[in-house]
């Protein structure tokens, strides 16, 4: 017999759920304080619902897009609970609409940090413009670069240093992971 889709899930349950080992959940609970499991007599742990999707969602930001810990947490301080649990769902519109009401609520914005920096998956390195032989100044301020005969306009430039930042972030996951 299965259990409702609203039963609370023991440890063991959840970390089979997860492909997990327990005491990795019991390790995340000392470092995500939002995991708080209802404790029962003898200590025995029981995850709700909404638990679950947010250990669903720190997974798949830890082993996935290879965050750290340090960088779930500052995820989960930002855009909150609900933002992790929909990461592990997919549900984007969910996460877009989080990120907004979140920018709305600040009046100041955070000086280098844009809500692209808050989605999932965009790169963490800034433009510098080193790469391709251009200044930081503003786009006005930039030069069409000559390659021979040919030259490179802005629009072409721009999708160049966006490949480029998607390779540097691809190097930094691999990096990582040696």
């Amino acid at each position: 017999m299965e259990k409702s889709p609203d039963a609370f899930r023991t440890i063991s349950e959840v970390a089979d759920d997860l492909d997990l080992p327990q005491h990795v959940l019991r390790f995340w609970e000392t470092r995500f304080p939002q995991i708080k499991p209802m404790k029962r007599g003898g200590g025995r742990r029981y995850y709700r619902p909404e638990d679950v999707d947010l250990l669903k969602g720190i997974r798949h930001l830890l082993y996935d897009h290879g965050y750290t810990i340090k960088g779930v947490q500052k995820l989960l301080k930002t855009n909150g609970n609900r933002f992790v649990s929909a990461v592990a769902s997919g549900d984007v519109a969910t996460m877009e609409a989080i990120v907004a009401a979140n920018s709305e609520k600040t009046l100041e914005p955070k000086v280098g940090v844009s809500d692209e920096d808050q989605i999932v998956g965009r790169p963490k390195a800034k433009p510098s413009g080193r790469f391709f032989g251009f200044g930081g100044g503003s786009d006005d301020d930039t030069p069409e670069i000559s390659i021979g005969k040919s030259s490179v306009g802005k629009e072409d430039r721009a999708l160049l240093q966006e490949a480029l930042f998607d390779l540097l972030e691809c190097k930094r996951l691999l990096d990582q992971v040696r």
